[in-house]
């Protein structure tokens, strides 16, 4: 019983002793806290940024360096230009979350946003306008005036679903009663719109539809294209191609994207990136810019919107 007591009260001692002092290494002041320092071995995570195939892989490479070398600087992380052959296949990595912005084009767009939720980021703004046009174009010395003199002739779409390039025109062939297949005598595709304008200026189709923004960006840079083509026809506006996320995007990614877009204009170190895609700024824009193209595609056959 004795050696019980004295355990007790050793046990009390040694809880009720003083604790030893450690010394204080630092003073955190929580008013002032400062980010962590990146460890050495750690790899940014890239920025994926897909470009449809608007013009060939080698002339959106050329275009849109500038750009993308302005995003690296002012994100201070890589950028990954991540491109494909199809308007489809970009649709189908935004929808798996697997790019982070993508540049499309307007029925890419409706598609996207009405399939499964793309969300708008900002539009160009070119020449004042955020609208496009679909450009009927033939070789300078042919003797056609619309789509209807191009019957039983070879005629070049670009992608599958491009507004401007497939759509439209099958658009108009079906005003006079047609569709494509009959129509024509051969149909095949460019897979981009400089690529199309080419096939017109060297013969290979006798007409094409193109982008009115691209038709302009090209022959500016090679004038000699613009001695020819010519464009017989123009379209109404449509909304212009815009810049857009996954809907898996986190709010704040979006916010940070979307304020660096939108205040390009009023840096003057954004001059040259802004230049080399032929845009003057970015600007918000709404879906409903996009519901005249959604009737056009509502009117045709689903073989003509899709591929």
């Amino acid at each position: 019983m004795k050696k019980i007591i004295l355990l007790l009260i050793a046990i009390t001692l040694a809880a009720c002793s003083a604790i030893p002092q450690t010394e204080i290494a630092g003073h955190v002041d929580l008013n002032n806290l400062q980010p962590l320092s990146t460890p050495q071995d750690y790899e940014t995570v890239p920025l994926r940024v897909a470009i449809a195939a608007v013009i060939s892989p080698k002339g959106t490479l050329e275009s849109y360096s500038p750009f993308l070398r302005y995003l690296e600087t002012k994100l201070n992380r890589p950028v990954e230009l991540i491109q494909r052959r199809t308007y489809l296949e970009i649709n189908d990595l935004i929808e798996r979350d697997e790019v982070d912005i993508a540049f499309v084009c307007t029925s890419a767009y409706v598609q996207g946003h009405d399939s499964f939720g793309m969300e708008l980021l900002v539009a160009p703004q070119v020449k004042g306008k955020t609208t496009y046009n679909s450009f009927l174009i033939v070789p300078v010395d042919s003797s056609a005036q619309s789509m209807e003199d191009l019957r039983g002739k070879v005629f070049a779409f670009t992608d599958p679903i491009s507004l401007s390039g497939r759509v439209y025109p099958t658009y108009l062939v079906q005003q006079l009663g047609f569709t494509p297949e009959k129509f024509f005598a051969r149909t095949f595709f460019t897979y981009s719109h400089d690529e199309a304008i080419r096939a017109v200026a060297s013969g290979v189709a006798d007409g094409a539809a193109v982008d009115s923004l691209v038709y302009e960006y090209v022959v500016a840079r090679d004038p000699s294209l613009a001695e020819k083509v010519k464009v017989i026809h123009r379209s109404p506006d449509f909304g212009i191609p815009p810049v857009v996320v996954s809907p898996f995007t986190r709010p704040q990614v979006k916010e940070e994207l979307q304020t660096l877009f939108l205040e390009m204009a009023n840096d003057p170190t954004a001059r040259d990136a802004l230049a080399s895609i032929g845009v003057e700024q970015f600007v918000l824009i709404d879906d409903n810019a996009y519901d005249s193209v959604r009737a056009l595609m509502g009117i045709l056959p689903t073989s003509a919107v899709q591929p």
